[in-house]
């Protein structure tokens, strides 16, 4: 579990890298090649997609932060977590639950994201 619990907290810290070429590299050791991230908002295929989506919400919700909301439920090769996005220490704007698939190298294959909670 502690080796899933590390990937989510860089797949987090991915969410919260401003610094495009840190971000970047955060991307490129926790993502496979060919990732996939699907949410009811849009469709990310391949690491140049997924920094292009993380780069376009976090201009959308600029100044706010992403944080695990609660325990890691894992097994085999797939993870499921609640995760806030607000202000550091203050209420979550969006909340969220990601369904994470590891590849054979334990890095992220796929990652399925549902929206709990959205602003008006």
């Amino acid at each position: 579990m502690s080796d899933i619990t590390e990937l989510v907290g860089r797949y987090l810290r991915a969410w919260n890298e401003t610094d495009p070429v840190v971000r970047r590299a955060v991307i490129d050791d926790v993502w496979a090649e060919d990732g996939t991230y699907v949410d009811p908002l849009g469709v990310a295929e391949g690491r140049d997609a997924i920094d292009a989506m993380i780069a376009g919400v976090q201009g959308h919700f600029a100044g706010l932060t992403f944080s695990l909301a609660g325990p890691i439920d894992a097994h085999h090769d797939i993870a499921r977590f609640t995760w806030h996005l607000g202000p550091e220490g203050g209420e979550a704007i969006v909340i969220g639950f990601d369904v994470a698939v590891l590849n054979e190298d334990g890095r992220l294959a796929s990652v399925l994201g549902f929206l709990d909670k959205v602003p008006a």
